[in-house]
């Protein structure tokens, strides 16, 4: 038997669907009588009355009915094998949301073993300060502080970071003592932020629970260079200009290098944890799968130093 053009089986699937062959024709950008026409082929070529035209409105046949569902069946496996096809055929991408600090400092260094491990992936990264997924946004996932309650949005907690002073070895050469209590940073030129967000770690919260009286704290934090980020702050410690007050994803590197010191034995826990937020539209999709398990891999080897981490 002849198969029929596609036209015409769109034709046949969008006016099942709609049971009218006006809506079908706005539906596809035709004409009604263009429908119409696609249909009486059909019915010519099966052989099978397809609609029954009533005044009003259409009824489907049994025979249309049937054959109406083989049509849809038919693009939608078209639709899907298509897809499969070209996720392996070209190299998939992953586009993330990540806040600055957590970008430069702790994901960019450990992304060339994703890559090597998932070589048909892309990672596009985009920093920004409020990482924070947005209805209008075409990102696969966002790296961010706190959860995501959205419906629309599934959250998997990956690390608990803890903030603590740390300076150059070079810059506690030159000072005529290491600090030994909280109260002793404030002898030192203090490195501050020019404004405060959730990614940043606040020297103020730090010294109160430190327990260091105000009238030390207060000139302390009233001079002093300022930086809009952490990752200016922590370069500025590296570079002998003081001390600054720095979380551990953005700090560990540097720790581990040398380039930084961590001070005095008193460490907090981070007031924002890190979560993975992504679409529940998307997160199915292999290469945003392929980049999570290895996300939670990566993470836990973080944490996992992070708990056992201990001052010099």
């Amino acid at each position: 038997m002849r198969l029929p053009p596609t036209t015409a089986l769109r034709a046949l699937d969008a006016a099942a669907r709609h049971l009218s062959f006006t809506k079908a024709a706005e539906e596809l950008h035709v004409s009604q009588s263009a429908i119409s026409h696609q249909i009486r082929h059909l019915e010519e070529l099966w052989q099978v009355k397809l609609f029954t035209r009533l005044t009003r409105r259409l009824e489907l046949t049994e025979a249309g009915r049937a054959l109406s569902q083989l049509a849809r069946g038919f693009f939608q496996d078209l639709d899907t094998t298509l897809t499969a096809v070209r996720d392996n055929s070209a190299v998939a991408q992953v586009r993330v949301l990540v806040p600055p600090s957590i970008a430069l400092k702790w994901l960019v260094p450990r992304l060339p073993d994703f890559r090597a491990a998932h070589p048909e992936v892309d990672v596009w990264i985009k920093t920004q300060a409020d990482a924070r997924l947005r209805p209008a946004d075409d990102f696969d996932a966002a790296l961010q502080f706190g959860p995501d309650s959205r419906a629309s949005q599934r959250s998997l907690r990956l690390m608990q970071e803890y903030v603590f002073p740390v300076a150059s070895p070079e810059f506690l050469k030159s000072c005529c003592s290491a600090p030994a209590v909280p109260q002793d940073l404030c002898r030192h030129p203090l490195l501050l932020r020019t404004e405060n967000n959730k990614g940043a770690p606040d020297w103020q919260s730090w010294f109160e629970d430190a327990v260091v009286p105000e009238d030390i704290v207060a000139p302390a934090l009233r001079r002093g260079v300022r930086f809009p980020n952490t990752n200016m702050a922590l370069q500025a410690a590296i570079d002998g200009q003081g001390i600054a007050l720095a979380r551990s994803a953005p700090a560990w590197d540097d720790l581990k290098a040398g380039r930084l010191v961590r001070l005095l034995t008193l460490r907090r826990p981070f007031a924002h944890q890190i979560y993975l937020v992504s679409p529940k539209n998307r997160e199915r999709r292999a290469a945003v799968a392929a980049f999570r398990t290895w996300l939670q891999m990566v993470t836990a080897e973080s944490q996992a130093a992070f708990d056992a981490d201990e001052p010099i």
